[in-house]
């Protein structure tokens, strides 16, 4: 049976596995599917809901038996009503990335974002940071006017078309050389913004040694990208340029080299931010539907993580 692995940019480690070639050797049969050319789905108006597409492939016949994202794609998942189970989680990448301004723009607290407008990857852990973020001095969704940039976030920060941004590098290397920001809110201290992996319930109870194989894969290239993440930065370079889009090697070097790499079990600090961003989430109206977030939880499989972490050690 075919092992379907999705796969793009912004989740790092399988990106770069898909390079390597390490998966092939535990497995057979090994499909990758790159998220960018499926279907993207329904994308709901960004105060009306929450695109549903990483989620929504683990079901699709053109789509994939695992995947990894950043926060908040598994809480939109369960809202949809998809049976899902936590692989696991990065480290926190608390530098990854935080909530700015430009210098000299009057806005230099969260209350100034008052109705003004703020870049998001609508969908991602950047819907979580604004929210918490908001949260933090009593204030909703509704008192802002938050802005799906997607891939021309910078460009539009730096025009003024956007009056806040929530920046994450090695997007923000660029716009820090190009213009003095002041940071409104950083990540740390917020919530842990980690990388984390996610897959049908199906697949994890009746698949287990293909899940295994994708998590000792992880393992070992993310442990390569540690060693050398000049390799790992060309490959998102050679990507970006496929794409007809700039990339610095220089620039995905520092971020790659300030991330953290290798898989975690899910915890119960880590299940407490996904259940608060849920709730934040429903209560904001961005959510069809209440969830618990521990229902997708499955111990078995968070040893099998614990187990691969300790062997690569």
């Amino acid at each position: 049976m075919t092992t379907r692995v999705g796969f793009f940019p912004h989740n790092n480690s399988l990106f770069v596995l898909r390079h390597r070639g390490l998966l092939e050797q535990k497995l057979d049969d090994v499909t990758w599917v790159d998220l960018r050319e499926l279907p993207a789905g329904p994308k709901p108006a960004v105060r009306e809901g929450l695109p549903t597409v990483h989620a929504d492939h683990l079901f699709t016949e053109e789509g994939y038996d695992v995947i990894g994202t950043g926060f908040t794609p598994p809480i939109t998942g369960l809202g949809q009503g998809h049976d899902l189970v936590y692989i696991g989680i990065s480290e926190p990448r608390v530098e990854n990335g935080r909530l700015v301004a430009k210098a000299g723009s009057g806005i230099e607290t969260i209350a100034d974002l008052r109705g003004k407008k703020v870049g998001i990857g609508h969908g991602s852990w950047q819907t979580t940071l604004l929210l918490f973020a908001l949260e933090k001095e009593g204030l909703g969704w509704d008192d802002v006017e938050p802005v799906d940039v997607g891939a021309d976030a910078a460009d539009l920060f730096l025009a003024g078309e956007i009056d806040a941004w929530t920046g994450s590098y090695p997007e923000l290397t660029r716009v820090e050389q190009e213009t003095e920001v002041t940071t409104l809110i950083e990540t740390d201290g917020l919530f842990s913004h980690p990388s984390l992996w996610f897959t049908r319930r199906d697949f994890a109870v009746e698949r287990t040694d293909e899940l295994v194989a994708v998590i000792e894969s992880l393992q070992e290239s993310d442990a390569r990208t540690v060693a050398n993440p000049r390799e790992a930065a060309e490959f998102f370079v050679a990507d970006a340029q496929a794409h007809g889009q700039p990339a610095s090697v220089e620039a995905w070097e520092h971020a790659l080299a300030h991330r953290p790499f290798g898989i975690h079990p899910v915890d119960e600090a880590f299940l407490d931010e996904q259940q608060h961003a849920a709730d934040l989430l429903f209560a904001n109206g961005l959510l069809p539907k209440a969830v618990n977030v521990r229902d997708a939880v499955l111990p078995a499989v968070s040893e099998i993580v614990e187990k691969s972490r300790r062997a690569a050690v």
